[in-house]
């Protein structure tokens, strides 16, 4: 049987990083994702297993926070671990760490579902391959940062952006990329914003799927000082609302 606990090496590669000399939140999304895939397809109950039984993982939420973002040509790795199973989500949480283990970059907290890929609707994991995932659960690792809460907005948000969606932005699922939606955030703020601001910590719930060929509209509001609320929405007449996040900044 293997450890509870997954550890994946990644290096924070030139061109996946910015002027900052900075691995790009996006590609530690990326890494965190791709760790999450390895772990629980080295355990059988991964996407290539889940796809040939017309089931997927679908990402709900995810919290980042961190200390400090890997410079470029690190090698680090990154840990993951499943601490809580329900019938229909799982809880999974990330360490993102330097190779020898005595630096630690952040955390990372995030909620899975799985679905029906046809019907699209929640189904019993548990049910699958006579509930194995319980046999990974690991309650005693901590993750010492905040679980994703509800995201309040009000109507003072402002329309900042809006966009096409195309084939880049589709993931395996035809759905666009939990990732895209990062980078499209993140590119709110502008480049002389980042010359003095670093990400402390960051928020997304993903609430409805959308698909390439969609306009997403995002709305942003200060809800305090460095703390911003996004609003995500598709369509052209009745939008509806496909994603919240919230990003915390702090002075370089």
């Amino acid at each position: 049987m293997l450890p509870k606990v997954g550890r994946y090496e990644f290096m924070a590669e030139p061109f996946h990083c910015d002027f900052n000399d900075r691995l790009f939140m996006g590609h530690l999304g990326n890494a965190m994702l791709n760790a999450a895939d390895f772990h629980s397809s080295d355990r059988g109950y991964g996407m290539h297993y889940l796809n040939h039984h017309q089931r997927t993982w679908v990402l709900s939420r995810l919290a980042i926070e961190l200390e400090e973002m890997p410079k470029s040509y690190t090698r680090f790795a990154v840990e993951t671990w499943v601490d809580a199973v329900l019938k229909t989500f799982t809880s999974r949480n990330f360490s993102v760490v330097s190779l020898d283990g005595q630096k630690v970059y952040g955390y990372g907290r995030s909620i899975w579902a799985m679905i029906d890929t046809k019907t699209r609707q929640p189904v019993n994991l548990l049910d699958v391959q006579d509930g194995l995932i319980l046999d990974y659960v690991d309650t005693d690792k901590p993750c010492p940062i905040e679980k994703s809460g509800r995201i309040k907005m009000d109507n003072g948000a402002v329309l900042e952006r809006s966009l096409m969606t195309y084939y880049n932005d589709a993931d395996p699922n035809g759905h666009i990329n939990s990732v895209k939606y990062i980078e499209h955030i993140l590119d709110l703020f502008d480049v002389d914003w980042y010359r003095y601001h670093r990400i402390q910590r960051f928020e997304i719930a993903y609430v409805a799927e959308s698909y390439p060929g969609d306009c997403l509209h995002f709305y942003k509001e200060e809800s305090s000082l460095d703390e911003f609320c996004i609003r995500i929405t598709k369509g052209n007449v009745n939008e509806t609302e496909v994603v919240r996040s919230k990003v915390k900044f702090v002075n370089i």
